[in-house]
C-alpha cells in the first residue's frame, strides 16, 4: 500500500510542476516552440485536463485501494509515452518531448505495479 501511494503522490507532485506553469506561459510557448499558438482553447484544455488529472493522482494516493478501479484509467493518461515514441520516430517531436514522454511510460509501469500490489484475496484482506 506504501508504494501505490508514493507512486501516486510521486506522479501527482511531478505533474503539477510540469503542467501547472503551462497555464501561465501560453505566450512564452508559442515564441519558443513554434508555430504560435492559434488555438488557445486546444492549448489551456490540454493544460487544465493534464493539471485535474494530477489532482486525481494525488487524490487515489490518500487511499489506493479505495481508488484502486481508478487506477487503470490512469495508465491511459500515461499513454502519451507511447504516442511520443511514434511520433518521435516519424520526427514529429523533439528529444526533449520524447524524454517527457519516456517519464510518462516510466509512470505508467509504475502505475500497473501499484494496481497489483494493491490487490485484494478472496477474504478482502490486502496480499
Amino acid at each position: 500500500m506504501n508504494f501505490a501511494k508514493w507512486v501516486y503522490r510521486t506522479a501527482g507532485i511531478y505533474g503539477l510542476l510540469v503542467l501547472a506553469p503551462l497555464l501561465f506561459l501560453e505566450r512564452a510557448v508559442s515564441q519558443t516552440s513554434p508555430p504560435a499558438i492559434t488555438h488557445p482553447e486546444y492549448y489551456y484544455g490540454f493544460a487544465i485536463t493534464g493539471v485535474a488529472w494530477q489532482v486525481a493522482f494525488l487524490v487515489i494516493s490518500h487511499d489506493p485501494q479505495r481508488f484502486r478501479t481508478m487506477m487503470p484509467v490512469t495508465w491511459l493518461e500515461k499513454s502519451w509515452g507511447l504516442i511520443a515514441i511514434v511520433l518521435y520516430i516519424q520526427n514529429r517531436i523533439s528529444l526533449q518531448t520524447l524524454a517527457l514522454g519516456l517519464i510518462d511510460l516510466l509512470l505508467a509501469s509504475f502505475f500497473v505495479s501499484a494496481y497489483i500490489t494493491t490487490r485484494r484475496n478472496m477474504n478482502g484482506t490486502d496480499y
